[in-house]
């Protein structure tokens, strides 16, 4: 009873992830350098390339290779070996094999590029880069070798050499009386039939991976969807992470409250007014024609505020009018900076005339 309570704690305890990734989980994932990808476009796309470099520029090479062996054959075969000889032999070959190589190797660098590019864009990452021990784990090794996925690969592995095979069996097949006929040909049409033949094969075999690798990229993207699959909790933290824990948030909203408070009462002391309502509300207002053309607000309140605004304006002599609904609409449609609506131009300049006249007074 206690170990089936025990396995419903801890199968309760795992949550299952069948929330779709948020954005910011897909960044984090691409920021790892894990994204959705197909090996097989990549390989499609360069053998493809490739081949056609080699068909384009098939001439060139054709005629930079007899170069080579002649002058090896001839030439070279007759020079005494030293090492200064030995040195020029290997100079003049690596230039002459990095010429007839060059093409395909830059053809190459921009088939790769452009394959990552059409599945999943510009990405720059160091992370697979960095070392992790749990890549040499032997026990999370094993796992990865008879997992699931291994099994899948193995499949796809042995589908698409039969897939290849059987297509460039049928360009043997077709080709199959012309072949047996080279016995009867000289060196240079045999060397043309077989190049076409490897030609035709290279391009047809990367065609047929490339149709392969739409459906392998298809369920790479089934995979890789599945497994950055979230939890409602995890959706929960990744939010909270945001946002902020909604305890401190509040802290720091009742610290700022607290600040513009502080601020405002600062400000209450350089008032010229205090409309009050008398007790629920209290408005300091301000005139200062090098700063706003009609007076403004530099503090309002309301019950515990308002009362602290008289008492502030109290201290420092700031003279108090109570006039309830002008009070009370200034209240409800200005904010602590804003200069006096229109609508209360003439009550406002009453007070504040009223004001000045006490002062003059005094």
């Amino acid at each position: 009873m206690q170990l089936q309570l025990n396995l419903q704690f801890f199968a309760g305890g795992a949550e299952e992830k069948t929330e779709k990734a948020t954005p910011k989980k897909r960044q984090d994932e691409r920021k790892k350098g894990k994204v959705a990808k197909s090996q097989d476009i990549n390989t499609a796309f360069l053998l493809f390339f490739c081949f056609i470099t080699l068909l384009v520029f098939g001439s060139f090479f054709k005629t930079n290779m007899a170069t080579l062996f002649q002058n090896a054959f001839s030439e070279y075969i007759q020079w005494e070996v030293t090492e200064s000889a030995v040195h020029q032999v290997f100079v003049s070959s690596t230039i002459e094999m990095a010429k007839m190589l060059s093409p395909i190797m830059l053809v190459a660098i921009i088939a790769g590029v452009a394959a990552n590019l059409t599945q999943f864009g510009f990405l720059f990452t160091t992370e697979p880069l960095k070392m992790d021990l749990k890549k040499i784990d032997p026990i999370q090794g094993a796992k990865r070798i008879f997992s699931v996925r291994a099994l899948v690969e193995l499949l796809k592995s042995l589908f698409k050499i039969v897939f290849i095979g059987v297509i460039t069996f049928a360009i043997i097949w077709f080709y199959k009386d012309e072949m047996m006929m080279l016995a009867f040909k000289n060196v240079d049409s045999a060397l043309g039939f077989f190049g076409r033949i490897a030609m035709t094969m290279g391009i047809a075999s990367a065609l047929a991976l490339f149709f392969l690798s739409i459906f392998d990229f298809i369920y790479q993207r089934y995979d890789f969807e599945k497994n950055i699959k979230m939890s409602k909790k995890d959706i929960k933290d990744e939010h909270k992470n945001i946002e902020g824990d909604p305890l401190i948030k509040s802290k720091i909203k009742q610290k700022q409250r607290e600040m513009a408070t502080r601020r405002m009462m600062s400000e209450v002391p350089s008032a010229d007014v205090v409309i009050t309502n008398p007790t629920h509300y209290a408005i300091a207002i301000k005139y200062n024609e090098d700063k706003a053309s009609a007076p403004f607000v530099v503090a309002k309140g309301a019950d515990h505020l308002a009362f602290k605004i008289r008492e502030i304006a109290k201290a420092n002599d700031v003279v108090t009018v109570e006039n309830r609904p002008l009070a009370r609409s200034l209240y409800d449609v200005i904010e602590i900076g804003d200069v006096i609506p229109e609508q209360f131009y003439q009550a406002v300049a009453e007070i504040l005339a009223y004001v000045y006249r006490l002062e003059k007074k005094a």
